[in-house]
C-alpha cells in the first residue's frame, strides 16, 4: 500500500513515521525548514513508548510529484484545510481513499469541495504530540488511541492491518464515525480552549476550584450544542471525559496551547469558534467558549505585532 501523509506535524508525522518503521510504503508531504531536516537529518520521535527516528525519508512539498497513492492521511491544520485538499487532487485516483484525521467536524465537507464524498473517511485520534523542532516529533503522553470509519473500505482496512503491525497505534473501525467525531470535538474544544487561555497543564487547572469549574462549563456547553445537533452525548460521557482529564500527564496541554505559547497561527475558529457561531445559530448559549474566542481572537493568525 502507497500511503501519503498530507500534513506531517504532531500527528501526520507520527503515524506515518509509525507506518514507515513497520515496512510500509510512505511519502511524507511537508513544506519549509521540517521538509528539509526531513530529507537530510530524517524524522525522529521523543515518546513515552519509546523513542524511534526515521533514517531515510522520502519527503516532498510537491503532492503532483507522488502521483496516485491508495490512501492518503489528511492531518494539516484546519485553517490550512481548503488549500491542503485542493493539493492533493493529484494524489487521488478512483480507488485512492482520504482519511481526515482533523480536528473538528468540519474535515470530511472541506475535503469533499475538492475530492469526491464518496473515497473520503473521518477518524478521530486522541494523542497528544507536536512538532517540537523541524524534524522532531514530540508525544506527551502514551494514549494513541484512534477510530475511523470505512469498515467496508478496502483500503481501511488494509490500514488497519499497517497498524495492526506498527507499534505505537491502537486503531478501531466502525461504521458510523459520525457520533466519535462529536465526541472528540466536545472534549478537545473544552481541552484546547481551556488549556490555552488558562496557560497551563491539565493537572493544575483541573485542581484549582475555578479552573475545573470553567473546564466543566466548557464540555457542558459542548455537550448541548451536539445534542441540539442531534448528536447527543452517550451516557457515562461526562465521567468519561473527567477521566481523561486526570489519566494523561498533569503538565498535559493541548496542540492550540502549544502553537500559543510559540507564536503560531490557532485553530481556534473550528474549535472555541465554531462553537461560539454554532451557539449563535442555533440559540444555545456559550459564554465560556465565547470567551475562550474573544480572548484569543487577537492571537489566531499568530502573535500580533508590537
Amino acid at each position: 500500500m502507497r500511503i501519503a501523509v498530507m500534513g506531517s506535524g504532531g500527528i501526520g508525522g507520527y503515524i506515518g513515521l509509525r507506518l514507515a518503521k513497520a515496512g510500509e510504503d510512505v511519502t511524507f508531504i511537508a513544506r519549509g525548514e521540517h521538509l528539509y531536516v526531513m530529507r537530510s537529518r530524517g524524522l525522529r520521535l521523543e515518546s513515552p513508548l519509546g523513542n524511534a527516528s526515521l533514517a531515510n525519508v522520502t519527503a516532498t512539498d510537491d503532492p503532483a510529484e507522488v502521483g496516485v497513492v491508495d490512501l492518503v492521511i489528511f492531518a494539516v491544520k484546519l485553517y490550512d484545510g481548503e488549500e491542503a485538499a485542493a493539493a492533493i487532487v493529484p494524489m487521488v485516483g478512483p480507488k485512492t481513499t482520504v482519511l481526515t484525521l482533523q480536528n473538528g467536524v468540519d474535515g470530511v465537507d472541506i475535503l469533499a469541495r475538492s475530492v469526491p464524498s464518496s473515497q473520503v473517511v473521518a477518524g478521530a485520534i486522541y494523542i497528544s504530540t507536536y512538532l517540537e523542532e523541524p524534524g522532531l516529533i514530540k508525544q506527551t503522553s502514551g494514549m494513541t488511541q484512534m477510530t475511523v470509519g470505512g469498515r467496508s473500505d478496502l483500503m481501511i482496512a488494509a490500514f488497519r492491518e499497517a497498524c495492526a503491525r506498527a507499534e505505537g497505534i491502537s486503531l478501531q473501525v466502525v461504521d458510523d464515525v459520525e457520533p466519535v467525531l462529536w465526541m472528540k470535538f466536545v472534549t478537545l474544544a473544552a481541552f484546547s480552549g481551556g488549556t490555552s487561555l488558562m496557560r497551563s497543564g491539565i493537572g493544575a487547572i483541573i485542581a484549582d476550584p475555578e479552573g475545573r469549574k470553567f473546564m466543566e462549563q466548557l464540555r457542558d456547553e459542548g455537550m448541548a450544542i451536539a445534542a441540539a445537533k442531534g448528536h447527543p452525548m452517550p451516557e457515562g460521557y461526562v465521567q468519561q471525559a473527567t477521566s481523561l482529564w486526570q489519566m494523561v500527564p498533569p503538565e498535559t496541554q493541548s496542540s492550540m496551547a502549544n502553537d500559543l505559547q510559540r507564536g503560531r497561527r490557532l485553530e481556534l475558529e473550528w474549535l472555541s469558534g465554531r462553537m461560539h457561531a454554532l451557539g449563535q445559530e442555533l440559540g444555545v448559549p456559550t459564554p465560556a467558549h465565547t470567551a475562550v474566542y474573544r480572548a484569543l481572537h487577537l492571537y489566531a493568525n499568530g502573535a500580533p505585532e508590537g
